[in-house]
């Protein structure tokens, strides 16, 4: 020992320090339990169904089974089907040691059941540790998980990791509330509206289970509505489940509910509540102690006991279609709830989508809507300015709003706040001719061509300037705004009238609410805030952008958002107005002057019908690189009706832009092959694909293609 470690000069003199051979020493011998190994070696059995299947959560096709394991006395008590446990996972065979396997890494599952033998004929591994006595997963959410995951061709690990909240053990903890005595049927209130409002409340309250698609009429009381067939399924003595694509739809159910029946009665769960609340919210679910739940799309999965009702707003909702894997839709997942169930079911909208009159024309749910008389009484007037007007009016040309769009907008300022829906944030406009509207592209490398503040054009992706640009297709000269963000539209708007306040609304900061005072409210499709006493007026600009995109529902999602911004105007006889900026004779700027979203809706299935498209047909996407496609393709037994649509190149991604989901990683070239089969041969087409994905991942392919079914964008 250096003197450099010894005790200091003229110090008090304090006992030699110990070497690390004796700290270790006292350690092994304290009286101190120490941590088990978790392999239970030569631990008794438990005496009673010793074997307990489990659900390893590994999320690979190739491992989409349960598997057995032996239970240890000591963990006999709380080893019980539905709750969270670890297992070691991945020992072969040589590593058995008095007739038990050990080894391999430690792993979360779910156990499933207890049984008196194993069908596997080699030694079991023994259950590692009980994470928590607690019964997460129920005969019921199990049922669930596993038709959604052959539904979409999935592993059933990965639709719990979508249904099963991350656990906290401080609300584990925690007592859940009593449950309450079931409330009084509400009244009809503005159900009465509604040509057959009425009977569906009192069904639900007597406990019948009637489905319906239901054409909201525009304004705020869709929330009330809502919250009243909720208390009505309460009343019957039965859940309900009520699903919203946003945490500002969820927000206004969870009031109307609570005014209406006070609070305990319901939970709700949201991200927007952080990980332990929202896992108490669940606790108390599945326990029972609350036997509603409005939430968003995970929401879907919710334990509701007794469920009497499901329901879903906005179904056309780009946000109600899940990413994670196995990608499903909250409204499939809600009819497959309803099947399973045998419980009512609720799809409404101020909109139709064509799944939703699929469901009316098939005879499985029946039209809830108003009569023509309260539609026109409830609903702004819709004034259209198509070519014609833009081409008379060249200075309305250049600022993207015509004379009609101005008046509109003054008159509106007289008596309260304006909405103008733009379809893209940000600042720099996209541009195309003026003449025949092809898009604006760079002779160098044809990308697309932005005007910038100063007036330059500029490529969006090699930053070349351009100084000469004519068209190709026409040869003009001139060029038009084909998208400007919502900055951009806010800067012009606020130079035009200077007294006015000016808010946004956008993805990066979003507005709940503004106050009935006069205001420019400058928003993207989805993120209209609501104004108290309704809009005066709505400016519904650059509609060719959202009907130009080559997807089959540009035209159903164009009238979506249209009609989502309109019905927060005030009604027509209030003064309400709303200017669409499209071409006039397009059937979606019709269907909304005539305020007829399930007749277009119709049209739209018809014509899907004829040329064999979803929902009439059921369809997968694959992609990946072109060799992994078709070597996929090849492997496939698909269903003697199946017809494949493809290959086609995927847009490429570009380097330093987000990438969309399903997009191909930065500087990859992938495919897409769509394939199709008639109604009744969508689980074989799903089984098929999924028993081809799982050898895939068997043998250990390099390269990856990706699965889904029912893609929301085909092109």
């Amino acid at each position: 020992m250096s003197s450099d470690n010894g005790p200091g000069d003229g110090g008090a003199e304090g006992p030699p320090p110990e070497q690390l051979a004796l700290i270790r020493e006292s350690v092994r011998g304290a009286d101190v339990p120490r941590a088990k190994p978790r392999t239970w070696r030569g631990a008794a059995l438990a005496k009673d169904r010793p074997v307990a299947r489990v659900l390893v959560d590994k999320g690979v096709l190739h491992l989409d089974r349960y598997f057995d394991y032996a239970v240890p006395e000591e963990l006999d008590a709380d080893a019980q089907p539905g709750v969270r446990v670890r297992v070691r996972f991945g020992a072969g065979r040589h590593r058995v040691r008095d007739g038990r396997r050990e080894g391999g890494g430690l792993i979360d599952g779910y156990l499933i059941e207890r049984r008196d033998e194993s069908d596997y004929s080699g030694p079991l591994a023994a259950l590692a540790q009980v994470v928590s006595p607690e019964p997460v997963l129920g005969e019921e959410l199990l049922g669930l998980a596993r038709a959604v995951a052959d539904r979409y061709a999935g592993s059933l690990a990965d639709v719990l990791q979508l249904a099963v909240p991350p656990r906290s053990a401080r609300a584990e903890k925690r007592a859940s509330p009593e449950p309450l005595p079931a409330p009084p049927a509400p009244d009809a209130g503005t159900w009465a509206r509604y040509e057959h409002g009425p009977a569906f409340l009192d069904a639900l309250a007597s406990g019948g289970s009637p489905r319906a698609v239901w054409n909201a009429l525009p304004g705020p009381e869709w929330s009330e509505e809502m919250a009243r067939a909720v208390a009505a399924t309460l009343a019957s003595g039965r859940g309900a489940l009520v699903v919203l694509p946003d945490g500002r739809t969820a927000a206004r159910v969870d009031a109307a509910l609570t005014a209406l029946l006070g609070k305990g009665r319901h939970a709700l769960l949201t991200a927007d509540a952080g990980p332990e609340k929202r896992y108490a919210q669940w606790l108390a679910v599945r326990r029972g102690s609350v036997r509603a739940v409005v939430g968003t799309r995970a929401a879907m999965f919710a334990p509701v006991r007794d469920l009497g009702l499901v329901a879903i707003w906005d179904d056309g909702d780009d946000s109600h279609s899940e990413q994670h894997a196995p990608q499903p839709h909250a409204r499939d997942v809600l009819l497959l709830r309803a099947s399973l169930d045998k419980c009512a079911f609720l799809v409404g909208s101020w909109s139709c989508t064509v799944e939703a009159a699929q469901l009316v024309e098939s005879g499985w749910a029946r039209p809830l809507t108003a009569g023509r008389d309260q539609v026109r009484r409830t609903a702004p007037l819709v004034r259209t300015v198509g070519d014609t007007d833009l081409a008379r009016d060249e200075a309305a040309r250049a600022a993207r709003l015509p004379s009609l769009a101005w008046q509109a907008v003054r008159e509106g300022l007289k008596t309260g706040p304006v909405l103008v829906q733009v379809p893209r944030r940000g600042y720099v406009p996209r541009l195309a001719c003026a003449q025949c509207r092809a898009p604006a592209r760079c002779a160098h490398c044809a990308g697309p061509l932005q005007a910038q503040d100063a007036g330059a054009l500029r490529c969006e992706w090699c930053g070349r300037e351009e100084h000469s640009w004519h068209c190709p297709e026409c040869g003009g000269f001139r060029l038009r705004a084909q998208v400007v963000g919502a900055r951009r539209t806010a800067e012009e708007l606020g130079r035009a009238f200077p007294a006015v306040p000016v808010r946004t609304s956008g993805r990066e900061h979003v507005l709940d609410t503004v106050p009935d005072a006069p205001a420019l409210v400058v928003s993207t499709p989805g993120a209209e805030p609501v104004a108290e006493g309704g809009y005066a007026a709505a400016l519904l600009l650059d509609g060719w952008a959202m009907l130009g995109r080559p997807d089959l529902r540009s035209g159903e999602d164009a009238l979506r958002r249209w009609i989502g911004a309109a019905a927060l105007v005030r009604p027509q006889g209030d003064g309400g107005t709303v200017v669409v900026v499209a071409e006039p004779t397009l059937r979606p700027v019709q269907a909304l002057v005539r305020w007829d979203p399930v007749g277009f809706a119709v049209r739209e299935l018809a014509e899907r019908a004829e040329l064999g498209f979803p929902p009439v047909s059921r369809m997968a996407a694959v992609s990946g690189t072109p060799e992994a496609v078709a070597e996929f393709l090849a492997a496939v037994d698909s269903p003697p009706d199946a017809e494949v649509l493809g290959p086609v190149p995927l847009p490429p991604t570009l380097p330093g832009r987000p990438r969309r989901p399903g997009a191909p990683p930065p500087g990859e070239q992938w495919e897409r092959a769509l394939i199709r089969v008639p109604p009744g041969s969508g689980s074989a087409l799903a089984a098929a694909l999924k028993t081809a994905q799982a050898a895939r991942m068997a043998r250990g392919s390099a390269e990856p293609v990706r699965v889904r079914i029912d893609p929301p964008d085909i092109g």
